[in-house]
């Protein structure tokens, strides 16, 4: 049986000591049974034992800043300090591929050097002919195969009472549109996600552009990733809602357009970081990583707007492209959990959303199973005239939080100044209500008007 992870190549090790630092659910599993033995490089053994080291006193993992920081305060040899320094640096790029397969290599190896220990303790305990302690083998044995469990998330009823009876427990990041964050409670809160349900050209970007321009407002960090726009466009859009001037036109306003810019990125300490990815060929768990990275350099996040789900590919075939499609949603929502994150996407609308007056859940492009999982579903509906007119129809069809079933009708929709604002509301059975009620009164409108012709004809 093999004693240390030699026999997986240094790359394995590199990447397993990437993914301690970068990945802080995985590092809590297999913390406590990683020795420095296991590792045949003086180097690996000594940013190991940092690393349990600092993982004793503070209960986390150090970011690669610091680990540098202890690097230079703790070692005296120049040579080693350099050495130690650009080992990190190799452990920092790491690349990516390949990670959930080092996780299971190295906690299945952890958990056979904890089963092998085990039955030596165990056989020790027979051949003494201990028999009082022969309950305790099962102890040990059950212990070892119980390595690299992790906990889901198990607490008492009874815990955290001050914080759980907080007026504000679920400190929520506001999305920017006074009617929808009224009825959000304030807006989505750390591990929950939001959905924008729209046809194709009716505002999706639209709506998740000011989500994270108003997060970032807030003094909040943002990330909005993107797969289909160009970057400048997305840069226009967050300058437009700054300036109040059209994205065609920021090139004729270039003086006024750099001094509010300037002005707004001296005064902000947070950031909103936009990042384009490739479509159609990454999974969750790749995007999830680049976030660990992040995060792991010393970049605090709070809101994440992936613009959008569909673009996002699963991580296996399941020869269902239904299933495939709620494994991702679930997989975005298991991320923004993991990482504490508010978590904001959007998803296309159907054929027939394409004409509806409201969109409703049913009429989601792809499998239901994403409006499952979604703790708040908006949907977005544009008729031609409210096309021309900058208006629109927005539904909460789905909420977790606060009350669904609630429609904004002919809300002011501006996709060059991105401007929306909710001015009214009523539920969809008071819509369905004035549908009637608009298509009675035309009813009785042609036949007056046919009334009036036929009278005009007997004169």
């Amino acid at each position: 049986m093999q004693k240390n992870f030699d026999y997986l190549g240094n790359t394995f090790q590199v990447q397993l000591l990437n993914q301690i630092i970068v990945d802080k659910e995985f590092s809590t599993t297999i913390m406590d049974v990683l020795e420095l033995s296991y590792f045949d490089n003086k180097y690996f053994k000594i940013i190991v034992q940092m690393i349990k080291e600092y993982y004793q006193k503070y209960q986390a993992t150090p970011t690669f800043d610091t680990l540098e920081q202890i690097t230079k305060s703790e070692i005296t040899s120049e040579m080693a300090v350099k050495i130690v320094l650009d080992t990190i640096k190799q452990i920092k790029d790491a690349p990516f591929d390949g990670c959930v397969f080092v996780q299971e290599k190295a906690l299945k190896f952890c958990k056979q050097q904890e089963l092998q220990r085990a039955m030596q303790k165990a056989q020790k305990i027979i051949d003494e002919g201990d028999f009082e302690s022969y309950d305790k083998v099962e102890e040990l044995v059950r212990e070892a195969i119980q390595v690299g469990e992790r906990d889901l998330g198990t607490g008492d009823v009874f815990a955290n009472l001050e914080l759980v009876l907080d007026d504000d427990f679920r400190s929520p990041i506001p999305i920017g549109i006074k009617g929808i964050d009224n009825l959000l409670k304030g807006g989505l809160a750390k591990g929950e996600i939001g959905v924008i349900l729209a046809p194709t050209g009716v505002g999706k970007t639209t709506i998740l552009s000011k989500i994270a321009n108003t997060a970032f407002n807030l003094g909040f960090n943002v990330i909005q990733i993107f797969f289909e726009d160009n970057p400048k466009i997305i840069q226009r859009k967050h300058f437009t809602m700054w300036t109040g001037i059209e994205p065609d036109n920021l090139v004729l306003h270039k003086e006024t357009v750099f001094e509010k810019i300037h002005e707004i990125q001296n005064s902000m300490k947070n950031k909103l970081v936009l990042k384009k990815l490739p479509s159609d060929s990454l999974t969750m768990l790749q995007i999830k990583n680049q976030l660990r990275k992040m995060i792991a350099d010393g970049n605090k996040l709070d809101l994440v707007v992936l613009d959008y789900i569909d673009c996002v590919m699963p991580e296996k075939a399941f020869g269902d492209e239904w299933k495939s499609e709620g494994s991702v949603m679930r997989h975005f929502e298991a991320m923004c959990h993991e990482l504490g994150l508010v978590g904001w996407t959007a998803t296309q609308g159907n054929r027939s959303s394409i004409s509806s007056e409201v969109v409703t859940t049913d009429q989601m492009g792809g499998s239901i199973k994403k409006a499952q999982v979604g703790h708040v579903i908006i949907s977005v509906a544009k008729t031609l005239q409210q096309k021309e007119l900058n208006l629109a129809t927005i539904a909460i069809t789905k909420s977790r939080i606060g009350k669904d079933g609630v429609v904004f009708e002919n809300c002011k929709f501006n996709n060059e100044l991105l401007e929306i604002d909710t001015e009214s509301s009523v539920t969809f059975l008071g819509f369905e209500g004035q549908q009637e009620q608009k298509k009675s009164d035309r009813v009785k409108e042609l036949l007056e008007k046919r009334k009036q012709r036929e009278q005009g004809k007997t004169i």
